[in-house]
């Protein structure tokens, strides 16, 4: 076997791998599961309702993911109809919690623009009074003024210039009040919500249904995803352990094929192995003479994915022609 032809062999993936994927399904799963649990908890204020409105949250999300990764098991054993009915099934149940997590999701961008608008309100009321000060303020310069031209400022105009003066401490104080508030923060997620407003040329509401839709697709797809790696890792790893069992997701076509027939000709322990030009054999021959492959029984098996027993026989009948000794250590070597 090549070098190349070595480098395109799937092997399991390592421990980190495995950890990263298994802490992204987690995650994904416990997030959709979590929107889900919104939108039903919000069904009912009973206790008791609540509590059974969440388990059916639940068994809902457990559902759905099972339905996927059955999905996966049954299309790799050749069983097309019975993938059909998980994929429906996985289907429906994706559809409740995409509902679900919109509603979720929706609720908590609801919440944050609510705490926005509650601020601004109250910013909204202290302008509103400023303003009215301030209109009152000039009625009264406009009235001064009219006594001013009625020749009757000692009594009229000193008693607004007063009541001016009071009304703009009360401007004043009203304006600190509202500058003292706790400034109104714009939430990344309503950031994205109005840029994407202005860059669409919707309304704010459009645009919010837009992405929370978005979102929770990706969140099911997402999941769904990274539950398939796992099925495809666990199959591809019992395959692995058992050479001879096909293998449920070949990497190539040409690899696909030359696996099945080292498996399909290679050496039994109940018969001599074909020292044909074109056999296995022959191959690994040659490979341990040119020391290309080392003269082991693990690197063999690694390289051409035959069975133990299989390995055995071929080196018994190696050392029978001479071609291969053993050391003190138990090692093989080439003699050949």
């Amino acid at each position: 076997m090549s070098a190349p032809t070595k480098m395109a062999l799937r092997f399991p993936k390592g421990r980190f791998a495995m950890l990263s994927v298994y802490s992204f399904t987690g995650a994904a799963i416990v997030a959709s599961s979590i929107f889900s649990l919104l939108l039903f908890l919000s069904l009912d204020d009973n206790p008791l309702m609540q509590w059974l409105f969440g388990a059916l949250a639940v068994i809902f999300e457990a559902g759905k993911f099972y339905a996927w990764y059955e999905f996966g098991e049954r299309r790799a054993h050749g069983n097309y109809v019975g993938a059909l009915s998980a994929l429906a099934f996985y289907l429906i149940l994706a559809l409740i919690s995409i509902g679900g997590s919109i509603g979720g999701i929706n609720s908590a961008t609801n919440a944050a623009q609510s705490e926005q608008r509650q601020a601004q309100a109250q910013i909204d009321a202290y302008n509103r009074q400023i303003n009215a000060i301030e209109q009152q303020i000039t009625l009264n310069n406009q009235a001064a003024e009219r006594y001013i031209e009625l020749d009757r400022i000692a009594t009229g105009v000193a008693r607004l210039q007063k009541e001016n003066n009071q009304l703009r401490k009360e401007q004043q104080q009203l304006a600190l009040e509202r500058d003292s508030l706790p400034a109104v923060a714009q939430g990344s997620i309503l950031g994205l919500i109005s840029n994407l407003a202005n860059t669409l040329g919707v309304s704010a509401d459009q645009a919010q249904s837009w992405l929370v839709i978005f979102l929770s697709v990706l969140l099911d797809v997402f999941a769904a995803f990274f539950v398939g790696v796992i099925g495809e890792e666990q199959r591809f790893r019992h395959w692995y352990r058992h050479p001879h069992a096909t293998p449920p997701t070949p990497v190539n076509t040409k690899e696909s094929s030359r696996v099945n027939e080292i498996n399909t000709e290679s050496i039994t322990p109940s018969e001599v192995p074909n020292e044909d030009v074109d056999s296995p054999y022959a191959d690994i021959k040659a490979a341990l003479a040119a020391k290309t492959l080392r003269c082991s029984k693990k690197a063999v098996m690694a390289e051409y994915a035959l069975s133990q027993e299989a390995v055995d026989t071929l080196f018994t009948h190696l050392q029978q022609q001479g071609l291969v000794a053993k050391k003190p250590n138990h090692h093989y070597h080439w003699v050949g």
